[in-house]
């Protein structure tokens, strides 16, 4: 009965760590596509399916800072993604 309890968690524990390595593998294919695209891209992706953003000019470099970190957490960004549409912005 012993074998078969520890036969059952290995195959547990090889199915998990599988899952897991599925999963960072997502997240660092998702990470590379954030890093191939420019600011203007993730602004249009990200910024405008919700609302009409106001132009680039509209507010200063600290204001969009500002902003960038309010939506950053609403369109939940990463820091990256946030700073090349900041970046973008502030052109």
């Amino acid at each position: 009965m012993r074998h078969n309890n520890i036969k059952s968690l290995t195959w547990i524990i090889i199915a998990g760590t599988g899952i897991v390595f599925s999963i960072l593998a997502n997240s660092c294919a998702e990470s590379q596509k954030v890093a191939g695209k420019t600011g203007v891209q993730l602004w249009a992706e990200n910024c405008q399916r919700c609302h009409n953003t106001p132009s680039p000019n509209t507010f200063s470099h600290d204001q969009w800072v500002t902003i960038g970190m309010h939506m950053q957490t609403r369109a939940q960004l990463t820091d990256k993604e946030r700073d090349k549409i900041v970046a973008f912005l502030n052109q």
